[in-house]
């Protein structure tokens, strides 16, 4: 049975989620123009799953740059796709996009995409559930088809993790954060979030049915994989 969506989010609150998060736009303007170069090969006329959409910052910097490419945007917050369809309206691209209030196993069987993205939510994903998400968005590509994940991943109990949580904070005061919420960091990275290591994340996507992930992005605890799907998957729940 699938899951209800539940709205964290308000449209006011789903405005000051973005404020907050441009502070690190010169973070995610470099991801989304790397995203951009992954996928420049795909047909002109390609059409595009954004999982995880929230305000649609990737629907706004990719169908400026590929003016022939239509978007699904799937949230499970209703407040966030009420944001994400007024910036898109406003950029002049609502007609090529559509929207679906849900999870990625609320989509429509047979719905077939080009290329699918999923940035910086797979870390919401709990980790028994992370490896049907995955196969769930490859199961949703064409053969050859990309998927792009982008995550908050690192290895919590190497010894290198102490060294990236300083960094780490330093970007979280860059947001907002309070010497109390600085000092729930770990607590949050271990228990609140689903943060796994780098390379049991490029595992899971190997066994959704991408034969060859290739890491291309790293900011800190940020990283991100992209690779071609090569066969189909069966859906294993």
């Amino acid at each position: 049975m699938n899951k209800k969506p539940v709205d964290f989010f308000s449209k006011e609150a789903a405005q000051l989620y973005d404020e907050k998060n441009s502070k690190l736009q010169r973070i995610s303007d470099c991801l989304h123009f790397l995203i951009g170069l992954v996928l420049k090969d795909l047909p002109a006329r390609s059409k595009i799953l954004c999982v995880g959409v929230g305000t649609g910052a990737e629907i706004l910097t990719l169908s400026q740059t590929f003016p022939e490419w239509s978007f699904v945007g799937l949230d499970p917050s209703a407040g966030m796709l009420d944001m994400c369809r007024e910036r898109v309206r406003e950029a002049g691209v609502a007609d090529r996009c559509e929207f679906i209030h849900g999870y990625v196993e609320d989509l429509p069987d047979g719905l077939v995409f080009d290329a699918t993205l999923s940035v910086l939510v797979a870390h919401f994903v709990p980790r028994e559930q992370r490896a049907g998400f995955f196969r769930r968005m490859t199961s949703h590509l064409r053969s050859g088809g990309y998927l792009v994940n982008a995550e908050i991943s690192f290895d919590l109990d190497s010894a290198e993790f102490p060294s990236m949580l300083a960094g780490w904070a330093e970007v979280q005061k860059l947001m907002g954060g309070t010497p109390e919420s600085l000092a729930m960091l770990p607590k949050q990275l271990k228990e609140v979030l689903a943060v796994i290591p780098p390379a049991e994340t490029e595992a899971l996507i190997r066994e959704s049915g991408i034969a060859c992930p290739v890491r291309f992005f790293q900011a800190l605890m940020i990283h991100g994989w992209y690779g071609k799907k090569v066969a189909d998957v069966p859906i294993r729940t």
